[in-house]
């Protein structure tokens, strides 16, 4: 199989395609997508999300220092692309979509009461790059939606909550569950335990 060269791109993908809500309930508001956004540390739980420094958000954003990341569904496909390509400048997104919203348990954004779950963040750090700045956060709460939480585990389901991707300029559902973090040597390892427990006896 042959491999050819491509000029130095973002080319990581799938990426989340979420919907950042900003700005205080009551007051000014806005959301946008964005797909440039991840996670960057598990213990303090902190997010990033790159935005254009031109797009409308940024502002509200750096000035009130609060954001929330929506995770997106396929039901929502239409109004998350919607999103992404208006500005907050001319419309009033909430109206527009008719996505309904709540205020934030641990900030005073609003956040999207459909979205699986809603992760509210206080702005630690704006790391300008080129073309867009990091905001890096720290993840003060979350809230998740109860209808994909299983009454039995207490577990979130990701794979009934369909979730929405985004590839290079593309939106996808989520495919087929594979295997747990791990799955790969869980085998192995229950045959190694076997193992020792029969040298035992």
């Amino acid at each position: 199989m042959s491999r050819v060269n491509w000029k130095p791109g973002t080319l990581v993908y799938p990426l989340p395609a979420v919907l950042v809500s900003c700005g205080r309930v009551g007051g000014e508001m806005n959301m946008f997508t964005a797909s440039w956004c991840g996670t960057v540390c598990t213990n303090p739980p902190m997010v990033y999300v790159s935005i254009r420094p031109e797009r409308h958000s940024y502002g509200l954003i750096k000035e009130l220092g609060e954001f929330a990341l929506n995770l997106t569904t396929c039901e929502m496909a239409r109004e998350t692309d919607w999103c992404g390509v208006t500005s907050g400048r001319r419309y009033d997104k909430f109206a527009e979509t008719g996505l309904a919203y709540e205020i934030g348990q641990a900030t005073e954004v609003p956040l999207l009461v459909d979205s699986p779950i809603s992760l509210e963040c206080k702005l630690r750090q704006i790391v300008p790059l080129g073309s867009h700045d990091m905001f890096i956060a720290d993840v003060v709460n979350v809230r998740a939606n109860e209808r994909f939480i299983d009454p039995d585990t207490g577990g979130f389901d990701m794979e009934r909550a369909g979730l929405l991707a985004y590839a290079h300029g593309e939106y996808f559902a989520l495919g087929e569950f594979i295997g747990h973090f791990g799955w790969s040597v869980r085998k192995q390892k229950d045959k190694g335990r076997r193992r020792a427990h029969r040298s035992k006896e």
